[in-house]
């Protein structure tokens, strides 16, 4: 039977002591409930793409108040104003994290795989596997796809034959991770045995559950940040056989894609390759490159 409100009601005398009549208490807003504005998000907006090139999408208000919340916490500001005046000083030690927070990494090992067996193909057709071999990976991320290509390297060209990758990245915090080489067993549970046997060391003791990639394949690997958008490109030791620059360029506006696309090619050696990711194709012939199709290009001789 349901009980009234009576039933429920303490039975005799009860002592309730002196009323408060001060004001009520009010809960302090944490910053996952302070509000972004529409104006304060449109600032972050120009200064994100004013110092990286990176084109945010009008419709990305939530998620960047909800990656800044996290930032608002550990400095103990009050609201996203407070953090625009902070990260827009000039020299702003705030400006990595603010670059780490809202740039998205995501890779595997093999990634887009036809890439790196496309790449095998056409560096021995062209001889340029009897030289140097130069690679770029620009926006390498978490480190597997410079990781993929020192393994695809080795393993087709062998100890013996002269392999760099430079690896770069703008996010400080996803380049500490690819400097490590060190990576859950899950991330590799894709690759096949031999894969596994050739590349990485399976982690003991307080490593267990892990895989670190092997000093010959990590050797090969330079890591340091850069922003695609400097003036200049701190890339030391002549040009590249071929740049990987995937699933990067969509983050950007078109101008500053033309502007990528041909320090690109200026990077490149003649008849060297630049691989996309698979939205990115190049569509304007006058940029200076040949498809080669699978959104791989080559570079054309002669001014573009």
């Amino acid at each position: 039977m349901k009980r009234s409100t009576a039933d429920l009601a303490p039975r005799g005398p009860v002592s309730r002591g002196p009323v408060s009549r001060g004001p009520a208490l009010r809960e302090v807003a944490g910053p996952d409930r302070v509000p972004l504005s529409q104006e304060t998000f449109q600032a972050l907006r120009n200064l994100l793409h004013d110092h990286s090139g990176i084109a945010l999408a009008p419709h990305k208000l939530t998620m960047v108040q909800s990656r800044l919340a996290k930032r608002l916490r550990v400095l103990g500001l009050p609201d996203y104003e407070a953090y625009l005046e902070k990260v827009g000083e000039t020299d702003s030690s705030e400006w990595a994290e603010f670059i780490n927070a809202l740039t998205t990494n995501l890779t595997s090992f093999f990634r887009e795989g036809h890439h790196f067996t496309r790449l095998v193909e056409l560096l021995t057709a062209s001889g340029a596997a009897t030289g140097k071999l130069r690679v770029w990976s620009a926006g390498c991320s978490t480190g597997e796809e410079p990781y993929t290509l020192a393994m695809t390297l080795l393993k087709a060209f062998g100890p013996s034959a002269r392999i760099q990758i430079v690896a770069t990245d703008l996010d400080t915090a996803v380049l500490e991770t690819a400097a490590r080489g060190i990576y859950p067993m899950a991330r590799i549970e894709g690759l096949s045995d031999e894969w596994k046997r050739f590349a990485f060391l399976r982690g003991t003791g307080e490593r267990r559950g892990q895989a670190r990639v092997r000093p010959e394949v990590r050797d090969l690997v330079s890591f340091q940040q850069m922003n695609l958008r400097d003036a200049a490109w701190p890339l030391e030791g002549g040009p590249f056989q071929a740049i990987f620059c995937r699933n990067v360029m969509i983050y950007f506006d078109k101008p500053t894609q033309r502007e990528l696309l041909g320090r690109f090619r200026q990077t490149l050696a003649p008849g060297g390759l630049l691989f996309v990711g698979h939205s990115e194709a190049l569509l304007d012939a006058a940029l200076g490159f040949q498809s080669l199709g699978q959104t791989i290009y080559r570079r054309k001789e002669g001014t573009p």
